[in-house]
C-alpha cells in the first residue's frame, strides 16, 4: 500500500510538472488562444498520447476557451491495429477522425532500401494532415514535438546542413493557411515515456521510422543522452541558449549590420559643478 501511494505521489508530480512547462509554452509563444480549435495529430506514439492527455487536462481548466480534435491517420502500416485509437480516443470522450491513406506503401516504393524513410513519409502525412486541417476548420495543428526532439533538429542542422535551424514552437505553413503549434517544447523525452508507462497508454510502434536504428536523428539522440548523464544540466542550458539569441556575437551578416558597424560617437565632455571646488567657483564669479 505504501509503495502505491509512493508510487502516485510521483506520476502526480510528474504530471504536474508537465502540465506546467507546456502551459508555460502555450503562453510563452502564444500557442493557443480564445476560440481556437486545436487539431491534435495522434501517431499512436508516447508523444502524441501525452500531448493530447496534457491538453484534455489544461482545457477543463483553462480561462482560455479552445476545442480539441483528435486525427490519426492510418498509413496502411502492415498489422496497424486499426481499432486501438478509435476505441481510446471514445473512451476520453474526444472529438476525432480517422484518416486512410495508404503512405506506406508510397514510401516503401519510392525509397531505396537502407535510405531514410523520414522525409518522405513526414512530407505525405504533412500534406494530408493539412487537407484534413482546413475540412475540420482547425486553427491549429498540434504535434508531439518534445525538448529532445528540438535539440536532436538543431544538432543535425548544425552537423549536416550548416545551419543555426531547430524547430519552432509556433510555425506557419508554406502556404500561409495553417498555423502549427508544439506545446511540448520545454518537454523532456523521458518525462513523456514515463507518463506513458504510468498512464498505460496502448502505443502503437512505427514500421516505417521506428525500424531504423542508424538514422542520424538517434544517433544525436543518443549523443545527448551522453551528454546529459555526463554532465547534468546540459541539455536544460542548450535549449535555454535557443531561446537568448545574440544576432551581433555571431556571423549572420542579414541579422546584424556588421558592414556599417563603426565606433560611436565621442560624448562630449561635461564640466559638473562638484568637480570645481566652491572657493573657485564663487571667486569666478565675483570677479
Amino acid at each position: 500500500m505504501k509503495d502505491l501511494r509512493k508510487t502516485k505521489l510521483e506520476t502526480d508530480k510528474l504530471a504536474k510538472r508537465i502540465r506546467r512547462q507546456v502551459g508555460e509554452a502555450i503562453a510563452d509563444f502564444g500557442l493557443i488562444e480564445e476560440g481556437d480549435r486545436v487539431m491534435v495529430c495522434l501517431s499512436g506514439g508516447k508523444d502524441s498520447y501525452g500531448l493530447l492527455e496534457v491538453l484534455i487536462s489544461l482545457k477543463e481548466k483553462s480561462p482560455v476557451r479552445f476545442e480539441l480534435v483528435a486525427v490519426n491517420l492510418d498509413q496502411k502500416q502492415p498489422g496497424f491495429p486499426e481499432r486501438v485509437l478509435p476505441d481510446y480516443l471514445a473512451s476520453r470522450g474526444v472529438p476525432f477522425r480517422i484518416v486512410e491513406q495508404d503512405t506506406y506503401s508510397v514510401v516503401k516504393r519510392v525509397v531505396p532500401e537502407g535510405r531514410t524513410m523520414c522525409s518522405l513519409c513526414s512530407r505525405l502525412r504533412r500534406g494530408v494532415l493539412y487537407r484534413v486541417a482546413g475540412e475540420l476548420g482547425a486553427t491549429r495543428i498540434a504535434l508531439g514535438h518534445h525538448r529532445d526532439d528540438v535539440l536532436a533538429t538543431f544538432f543535425l542542422n548544425l552537423f549536416h546542413a550548416g545551419a543555426l535551424k531547430a524547430m519552432p514552437a509556433k510555425l506557419r505553413s508554406d502556404d500561409g493557411r495553417h498555423v502549427v503549434i508544439r506545446p511540448l517544447v520545454y518537454v523532456a523525452e523521458d518525462d513523456l515515456a514515463a507518463y506513458a508507462k504510468a498512464k498505460a497508454f496502448p502505443i502503437i510502434p512505427c514500421a516505417l521510422c521506428g525500424s531504423q536504428e542508424n538514422l542520424q536523428r538517434k544517433v544525436v539522440g543518443r549523443m545527448l543522452k551522453e551528454w546529459e548523464r555526463a554532465e547534468p544540466g546540459r541539455i536544460s542550458s542548450i535549449l535555454r541558449a535557443l531561446t537568448d539569441v545574440r544576432p551581433s556575437h555571431l556571423l549572420d551578416r542579414r541579422l546584424f549590420d556588421f558592414a556599417n558597424l563603426a565606433p560611436a560617437p565621442a560624448a562630449p565632455a561635461v564640466v559638473r559643478f562638484r568637480d570645481i571646488g566652491e572657493p573657485q567657483f564663487a571667486t569666478a564669479f565675483s570677479e
